[in-house]
């Protein structure tokens, strides 16, 4: 299948690492399956764009609000009462948005699977 009619690429914001990861995890997979996949898995993930700005806010409004969105309780949490690590934590966030996203985006993939293949889904 083409890389431009990949129903993958239709997800916003995806990135070529998170397509190559989607790619390799969706292996085996039926086009129902694969529909139903797409449909939990976009309701899931963080566009990166998205990520850099709940950062920017975290950074300026709202300490560690980038971590609550991704499901990090703790860690948001941790920055609300140390006002972002003392603001380095919540630099460091906005750097490293697409790393957060990636990874808040793999966890959900690997559960949006576990629900297709378990048949959660018909």
């Amino acid at each position: 299948m083409d890389i431009y009619q990949s129903p993958l690429m239709s997800l916003p914001g995806i990135t070529p690492e998170e397509y190559s990861y989607l790619q390799q995890a969706t292996t085996g997979l039926n086009e129902q399956q694969l529909r139903n996949f797409l449909m939990v898995y976009s309701s899931k993930r963080k566009n990166p764009s998205d990520m850099l700005i709940f950062c920017i806010i975290g950074l300026l409004l709202v300490p560690g609000l980038q971590r609550f969105i991704i499901g990090q309780i703790g860690m948001g949490l941790l920055y609300l009462f140390t006002i972002g690590l003392c603001f380095i934590g919540s630099i460091v966030d906005i750097i490293n948005h697409k790393q957060l996203a990636f990874e808040h985006n793999q966890k959900m993939a690997f559960e949006s699977l576990q629900m297709v293949r378990m048949g959660g889904f018909q």
